[in-house]
């Protein structure tokens, strides 16, 4: 597994923009995929976007698509999310989250595809 730790959640209005951070423990040797999930009050978890640990691959929700954008720093064993074009509905607590990836290009858009979550960060939207 990958001890993660996400940084960079807060509060914007409505129309700005934050980058979440999510930086991986050192310790694993592994190759893994990254992904970012969010939860809203009394709702569940959903997908967000993710990224194969080649980088050469992303996918992310529709809901999202065009305004957020994941990336990654191997070198720096970090995970990002920029989230641009924010709405009040993007309000939740975001989660990274990652597993060994099965392949270079590897990528898995459900919850139980991953073994490693972070503690989350909060992001709230103001209208």
């Amino acid at each position: 597994q990958v001890q993660l730790v996400e940084s960079g959640g807060g509060l914007v209005q409505a129309g700005g923009s934050l980058r979440l951070s999510c930086t991986a423990s050192r310790r694993t040797a592994g190759r893994y995929t990254m992904a970012w999930f969010r939860q809203a009050p009394e709702k569940a978890r959903e997908f967000v976007a993710v990224i194969s640990w080649s980088g050469r691959r992303t996918n992310a929700a529709d809901s999202v698509k065009g305004r957020f954008a994941i990336s990654r720093d191997n070198a720096k064993s970090m995970g990002y999310l920029q989230m641009n074009n924010l709405k009040p509905e993007d309000t939740a607590v975001y989660y990274c989250a990652a597993r060994e990836a099965a392949a270079p290009d590897y990528l898995g858009v459900m919850e139980y595809d991953y073994d490693s979550w972070g503690q989350g960060t909060q992001v709230t939207v103001s209208s």
